[in-house]
């Protein structure tokens, strides 16, 4: 019987992004790459447990659960968490951010100035500029300024995001113009915090770094659909072979049977996982997919 592997997660580097897997092994993703993989027939999916302990009781959790733990190791892992707002006290450094994500979906953000910009890619902003650097609450105010000033959510859902990612506009003038016009307002509003430093408007873009363009190509070809939908869950049995065409943040853009659809990674952790080995079953897709449905972004008063 093959030998099964338990998924860590998605991380990136500045090569692109690479799966890693629980005792240190790493596997580079490139474009063209087979993704292929069988889950356990049998199986169940365990709590991976917090913040490096393993969970004491192995608790079964839920396949749509992209954190993947049970309630108290959830619990445990929300206890340090600046994202969660349960710390105050944190002596380092912040950036504000803003990100864009498509058409309409500009969030802003924070996050520590020691991390750079990996906290972009993690959530898989296409493009993104600095807006500030302070303390942490200073940050936090700034957060809460926007939100109340420009109405500028701090989240947009991930299935928003995926919806899109084939049909963003194709220059990085086009797709940088959103945030530079946020950018420009929100460094004039009044109540501005004063330990925080404005930055100037300096977009990135990742759309090279996603591979977002070869997913363009392929919705223009009219024999293969656009990305149609995402995984919902992986299930004892089920099993994914494609060809990967793009990623960004959690996210795995695979060329299967009648189109391509997004593989949240976060939903591979917890599950013992079988390789797939030979052509046999390329573009196989037995699991669950949701067809995509964007949600409205509620920031209709900016654009």
């Amino acid at each position: 019987m093959a030998q099964a592997w338990r998924c860590s997660g998605l991380r990136w580097s500045a090569d692109g992004p690479v799966l890693v897997w629980d005792g240190g092994r790493r596997s580079a993703l490139t474009w063209g790459k087979r993704v292929a993989f069988e889950v356990a027939e049998g199986g169940v999916r365990t709590c991976v447990g917090a913040r490096g302990h393993a969970c004491p009781v192995r608790t079964v959790v839920p396949g749509r659960s992209t954190g993947a733990r049970c309630e108290e190791c959830a619990r445990l892992d929300r206890a340090h968490s600046v994202a969660a707002d349960t710390i105050a006290d944190d002596p380092r450094p912040y950036h504000v951010y803003l990100a864009w994500f498509g058409p309409g979906m500009t969030k802003v953000g924070i996050t520590a100035l020691e991390r750079g910009s990996a906290r972009l890619l993690e959530q898989g902003a296409v493009c993104f500029s600095w807006l500030g650097v302070g303390p942490l609450m200073a940050a936090r105010r700034t957060e809460e300024l926007l939100r109340a000033a420009l109405r500028v959510p701090d989240r947009i859902p991930y299935a928003d995001k995926r919806a899109v990612r084939s049909a963003l506009p194709a220059s990085a003038a086009e797709r940088a113009a959103e945030v530079e016009d946020l950018h420009a307002r929100a460094v004039t509003l009044p109540g501005w915090p004063e330990s925080l430093t404005r930055e100037p408007c300096q977009p990135v873009d990742h759309a090279g770094l996603f591979g977002l363009a070869d997913l363009a190509d392929l919705a223009d070809k009219a024999d293969l659909a656009t990305t149609v939908g995402e995984i919902t869950e992986l299930v004892a049995g089920g099993a994914v072979s494609g060809r990967l065409v793009a990623a960004a943040g959690p996210d795995l853009h695979l060329v299967v049977e009648g189109g391509v659809v997004v593989l949240d990674t976060r939903l591979m952790r917890g599950w013992e996982l079988l390789p797939v080995g030979g052509p046999t079953g390329d573009g196989e897709l037995a699991l669950p997919v949701r067809e995509f449905k964007r949600e409205p972004s509620g920031q209709d008063s900016l654009f």
